[in-house]
């Protein structure tokens, strides 16, 4: 199983980050600085890494959009998706206590306060008694299934899939999307197979596909897909992080301009242990 961990090195200043003034913190010092926001991640077993950030940057969101992050983590999709969409609103949801307590902090002292509202909850409870659906779906799921498992509580549930399996996923998507809607995930490339696979059992269908490469000569690591529930063909398309050590491809470089002041160092250390 390989993990992708991602070391984003950023030029950045903190006047360029909106409320920092309320910030419950005394040196202000976020681990990540995006031009818009910040995230802090000291209490979180996950940290920001290029899945997330990939995925929040990529998902199709449009204005006025209801939008549902299942595992919110730091907060970062829901964040990103924020930025990306000025008047739609989110709903993020997060089992982790400590998870749940650093997104939060993250969201408030964000611009976007007001259009993210964050739950303390498994999902399965979550949706439960949810009344609305949604537009969007997103979710960098968990995907250690056979793994050795983490001692550490807070790290097996944000990595391991046993609170939170495909098929949990995609039964919620059935459950909460819009007819027109659409569910955007991130996996391993074996993992994604299984989870199409899936998909079909639910009537979610996928519209699009991204298989994503450190460098032109490494193989693929990651796939992005969007599923709906209308049969379609898919669009497949690759995307290369890097044409060679730290000179990054205009379609990376495109797809995340958004969100970095400064790409200045990205380190993808690959471990295929």
């Amino acid at each position: 199983m390989a993990v992708w961990v991602s070391y984003f090195l950023e030029a950045m200043h903190r006047d360029k980050i909106p409320k920092l003034n309320q910030c419950s913190r005394t040196d202000l010092a976020f681990s990540f600085r995006f031009k818009q926001f910040g995230i802090f991640q000291d209490k979180c077993a996950m940290k920001v890494g290029t899945d997330g950030i990939l995925l929040g940057a990529w998902a199709n969101v449009y204005d006025n959009s209801q939008i549902l992050d299942i595992g919110t983590g730091t907060g970062i999709l829901s964040l990103m998706l924020a930025q990306r969409s000025p008047s739609s609103n989110i709903d993020a949801v997060e089992i982790d206590e400590d998870a749940y307590s650093q997104a939060k902090e993250n969201i408030e002292l964000s611009p976007w306060s007001d259009r993210i509202n964050i739950f303390h909850a498994s999902i399965q409870e979550f949706a439960s008694n949810c009344s609305k659906q949604y537009d969007l779906i997103i979710s960098n799921p968990p995907f250690f299934e056979n793994a050795c498992k983490s001692l550490q509580k807070s790290r097996k549930l944000a990595r391991h899939s046993d609170t939170l399996s495909q098929t949990d996923i995609l039964q919620i998507t059935s459950q909460l999307l819009k007819p027109k809607g659409h569910l955007a995930v991130i996996y391993p490339i074996d993992l994604a197979k299984n989870f199409l696979d899936k998909a079909k059992d639910f009537n979610l269908f996928c519209d699009r596909k991204v298989y994503v490469k450190p460098t032109p000569k490494n193989a693929i690591k990651r796939i992005l897909l969007e599923l709906s529930s209308t049969p379609t063909s898919t669009q497949e398309t690759t995307l290369i992080v890097e044409e060679d050590k730290h000179i990054y491809t205009q379609d990376y470089i495109n797809l995340v301009k958004g969100f970095y002041l400064n790409l200045c160092v990205v380190l993808c250390i690959f471990n295929l242990g």
